[in-house]
């Protein structure tokens, strides 16, 4: 039986090349629309508390088919800013993202 230690969330900067997993897209999300702090990692979260954000990410998306091309403009910019600097760094530790498969 696993301890609810063993099932949290290892935190987005820990996460596989810095958060380039579910996971990772979840929160970065969440900065997007400002449901957290951008300091916040997640690191600790439990389960629930993930599926707890995702609901609330998913909801944020709702009003703009969950399409980046519909952003506003305010959101689209800080959408290219948090995703594009998670890329960069992605790629600096040698992540293809046609070499994922799982």
């Amino acid at each position: 039986m696993k301890t609810p230690q063993a099932d949290a969330y290892i935190g987005i900067e820990q996460d596989n090349f810095g958060g380039m997993t579910p996971a990772g897209i979840i929160i970065r999300d969440a900065w997007v629309f400002g449901l957290l702090p951008e300091q916040e990692t997640c690191a600790g979260w439990s389960p629930a508390q993930m599926q707890q954000l995702y609901d609330r990410v998913h909801q944020a998306w709702d009003p703009y088919g969950h399409l980046v091309s519909r952003l506003p403009p305010d959101l689209a910019k800080r959408h290219e800013h948090i995703h594009g600097a998670a890329i960069a760094r992605a790629r600096a530790l040698d992540w293809a993202p046609l070499l994922e498969d799982d």
